[in-house]
Formats: structure tokens, sequence, C-alpha cells
């Protein structure tokens, strides 16, 4: 229930915003994806997502990396909105808007990491690596962070190249 209140939070504020966002429909879909991955891994948790244990099961991992594939997914369905709202309310050039964008996920994703710290220290004192499903991982949160900025650059290079050769057509 806790980790869905900042998806009900979001979904409010774009409820709020959209006529003022004039998002394309493609962003409208890589958000409404987004919040569907995080409500599914907030409703099994992250560490105890079937899926992710039947890979690590499957595959012998050490852990599930379900959690993985939701912080990529946080970069990859993420990336698309921010840079159709960078390109939109800041002015940047076409170039820059592709890096700028995974500076943002990056940015945005620590962030996430340290309020989800916080967060685990008042719910939980002296628990919080263990109540945050870190699986034994002393470098969890900064694996989280890479996956959304590889989630963030893998978007940017598909959109990169897509607009690429739009252009030429």
């Amino acid at each position: 229930m806790l980790e869905n209140i900042l998806v009900v939070l979001v979904a409010l504020v774009l409820a709020f915003t959209h006529r003022r966002l004039l998002l394309s429909n493609t962003a409208w879909f890589c958000l409404a994806l987004f919040l569907l991955l995080h409500m599914v891994g907030a409703h099994y948790t992250y560490a105890k997502m079937p899926l992710g244990s039947w890979a690590k099961g499957y595959f012998g991992f050490s852990r599930n990396h379900f959690d993985r594939v939701a912080h990529f997914g946080f970069g990859f369905f993420l990336a698309q909105p921010v840079r159709e709202l960078l390109r939109r309310f800041s002015g940047i050039s076409r170039g820059w808007s592709f890096w700028i964008t995974a500076g943002i996920i990056l940015g945005l994703s620590g962030l996430f990491e340290i309020l989800e710290s916080i967060v685990a220290e008042i719910v939980a004192p002296g628990k919080g690596v263990n109540w945050l499903g870190g699986q034994g991982d002393e470098w969890d949160a900064q694996n989280d962070m890479l996956s959304a900025m590889l989630g963030a650059l893998v978007m940017m290079a598909i959109v990169a190249i897509a607009t690429r050769n739009k252009e030429r057509t």
C-alpha cells in the first residue's frame, strides 16, 4: 500500500495537468505502462514477484531481479515523456534532449532511492535494506539507479534512431 501512494499522487497530478502537458499518445502509453509495472511490483513486493522468483530458480540467480526490471522500466518508460516536456518547455536542442533526459532520469532515480531510505528508516528503524527488499545487496540503490539510467539511454537511442529515420523520409 505504501509503495502505491506515489503512483496515486502521480496519477492525480497527471489527471489535473494533462491539458497543459500536451504529451503524445506514445508518452501517455509509456506512462501507463510504467504505472502498471510499478503497481504489479508493489502488489507482490519486488523481492517476491513470482516471475522474478521463477527466473531466480530457473537461471540460478542469487536474487529476484524483478526490481531491476522495474527500475529499468522507470528509465525506459519515463524517458519519452520527460524528453517531450523538456523539448516543449525548455527549448533545448534535439541532440541535447537525449542526454539531459537520461541525466534527469538518473537524478530522479537517485532522489527516489534517498526518499525510500528515509521512509524505510521511519517505518522500520534499523531494518532499512531488508525492508526495502535489498536482498542482501549492499549496492542495491546504486544498481537500481544504474538500471534506470540504462533504461533511459536505451529509450533515447530508440527515439534518436526513429526520429532520424523519420526525418529522412
